[in-house]
């Protein structure tokens, strides 16, 4: 059993056990090198802060930690899976970056860091906690007033069900085998909605749009598709 409340096991072992996969580019989680570059941009652009203070929930492997922090950021990533965060030590000390990597849950760093960062990334993450509205609570609470929150998550809908879950991880292998249920999946409505409760005012929404015939993708703004990034600033009155 997990010591994390907001946690759960099967999805932790499920990350557990494609650890030493992460920076592989050409294999299962070659996508997530893909789209990088464009969850990056899309993060960097959105911030005015010089050498921003980001907290990275659900770091994983550290795939956007380290593309943030060669940005400029002073990074803190946080993932509830020790395997993953022990590649991601390794991976960060091997090229000479410094980012501190904890070993806690989002509300616990909150806790104890609560109005200390200027940025708050959760990148695919959402959708493997048993409540991702205490998540995003988290996020907020640990975010300086005027701070920004990016979430990126995959939308609920039957179009997802077959190009994201069928096709992209049973037939394509875009990524690793069962890494998404259908149910956890979250509409953008709800995303608001949570964020709404958590003082965070709604900025921009935009999808990762995917190509099958050239394997690229690109970034559409203001567009609710299957996989999609969103922003949000933190009221200054919280």
């Amino acid at each position: 059993m997990t010591q994390f409340s907001n946690a759960d096991d099967q999805e932790i072992t499920k990350f557990d056990k494609v650890s030493q996969i992460w920076w592989d580019t050409k294999g299962e989680m070659g996508t997530l090198h893909t789209i990088n570059p464009l969850r990056t941009k899309f993060i960097m652009d959105n911030i005015d802060t010089p050498n921003p203070r980001i907290l990275d929930v659900g770091c994983g492997g550290g795939i956007l930690s380290e593309a943030l922090a060669k940005a400029g950021a002073r990074v803190t990533g946080s993932d509830l899976s020790l395997p993953s965060l022990e590649v991601a030590r390794l991976h960060a000390s091997a090229g000479g970056l410094k980012i501190d990597y904890l070993y806690q849950g989002v509300e616990q760093i909150a806790q104890e860091n609560e109005g200390g960062f200027d940025a708050v990334t959760c990148m695919e993450m959402l959708e493997h906690v048993p409540e991702p509205a205490k998540v995003i609570a988290a996020c907020a609470q640990a975010l300086k007033p005027g701070g920004r929150a990016f979430f990126s998550t995959i939308n609920r809908t039957l179009k997802s069900l077959f190009a994201v879950i069928l096709v992209g991880e049973n037939i394509l292998r875009l990524l690793p085998r069962g890494t998404h249920t259908y149910s956890k999946l979250i509409r953008p409505s709800e995303l608001k909605a949570w964020s709404k409760q958590s003082g965070l005012d709604f900025v921009r929404l935009s999808s990762l749009m995917y190509n099958p015939l050239t394997g690229k993708f690109k970034v559409a703004h203001d567009k609710e598709d299957m996989n999609y990034m969103a922003y949000f600033i933190k009221s200054k009155n919280q």
